[in-house]
């Protein structure tokens, strides 16, 4: 038996997305061939954003589309890409003529069908694109390999370039805004358990009692190491340190810290999550201005977290305070 809250493993995708209508159903609409998500009033008269990926990230991309964030996203199977088809119908929903900016996670699969997505567009819509690879762990010192993966900085990029499209801006700018907010944050992530996947029942990869998986991707990749287990002080600390340089902060800067739980990660322990990130930057008197703790970009039931330091600037607070109602972010 299924270990899962679901009935036929072909259905899950779908019939999820059918329960975020029946849940949200003042805000999204869910289109079934192909399958996507738009608003359910749809704007007019700005750039449209769009996004997307494999599911079993929830409440990313689906939970982040209404108004002050997507227009659209595209959601595939567990932890696979979206069809070009999807992502080619999704802005055509979405697009108001003013033009379109693509948020990628930087996958490979992701890359190329919304790319291929665009190409098939090129003729009739602007599409413009921003990759988001924030994840420090797959760092390379050679040009070579696909690069960064593409983690929970994604949140950033879209409240603070759907913040900037509500507001108006033409679509070079929502799309230099987002690049922006790339190259200016970083992740690192770590689990003591890692993802089960419904299609197989089996865990991603095993851990000893004791040990944790440091630097682990979203889709139940290892990390770069297995560690011992630590206290969160030390932990939290593990995490901070490389971000913080990664980024070049500096004494008297302020970042956007976003603590992230990767899917089974309770509340309490986030709580002391952000409780030592703040005190870790503290000490080296980097100011949190803005935060978000909770579990949004998950990995199933993954049991860990991610740690994302984005460095601020007047107008990224001002994107970032901006009203936002979807279905998982409201302010």
């Amino acid at each position: 038996m299924s270990r899962f809250f679901m009935n036929e493993r072909e259905t899950l995708v779908e019939q999820a997305l059918e329960g975020l209508v029946e849940a949200h159903g003042g805000l999204v609409d869910v289109h079934t061939d192909p399958l996507f998500v738009t608003r359910r009033v749809p704007a007019t008269g700005k750039v449209a954003l769009v996004s997307g990926g494999g599911s079993g990230h929830e409440p990313l991309h689906t939970g982040f589309v209404g108004q002050g964030m997507l227009d659209a996203a595209v959601p595939g199977d567990v932890f696979a890409s979206p069809t070009a088809l999807q992502v080619r119908a999704a802005i055509q929903a979405a697009d108001t003529g003013e033009g379109t900016v693509m948020v990628i996670k930087n996958y490979t699969g992701d890359v190329l069908n919304f790319s291929i997505a665009a190409e098939l567009l090129s003729e009739t819509h602007r599409v413009e694109q921003v990759l988001v690879d924030d994840d420090l762990a797959t760092q390379k010192e050679d040009e070579g390999g696909p690069g960064r993966r593409g983690t929970a900085a994604v949140v950033a990029v879209e409240k603070i370039c759907g913040a900037a499209a509500e507001a108006g801006a033409p679509v070079v700018e929502v799309r230099e805004l987002g690049r922006e907010v790339v190259a200016r944050s970083a992740t690192l992530g770590v689990s003591f358990e890692a993802c089960t996947n419904p299609m197989t029942g089996r865990r991603s990869f095993d851990l000893e009692p004791g040990e944790m998986e440091f630097g682990v991707g979203i889709h139940g990749e290892r990390g770069i190491e297995t560690r011992p287990t630590t206290g969160a002080a030390e932990l939290v600390e593990s995490l901070v340190t490389p971000l913080v340089e990664s980024v070049g902060l500096r004494r008297g800067d302020s970042v956007l810290a976003i603590v992230n739980g990767l899917g089974a990660t309770h509340g309490l322990e986030l709580g002391v999550a952000a409780r030592e990130t703040r005190r870790v930057l503290d000490g080296l008197g980097i100011g949190v201005a803005r935060s978000l703790v909770g579990p949004y970009v998950t990995s199933l039931d993954m049991k860990g977290l991610s740690i994302t330091l984005t460095a601020l600037t007047d107008d990224l607070v001002k994107f970032w305070d901006a009203p936002v109602r979807t279905p998982a972010l409201v302010w």
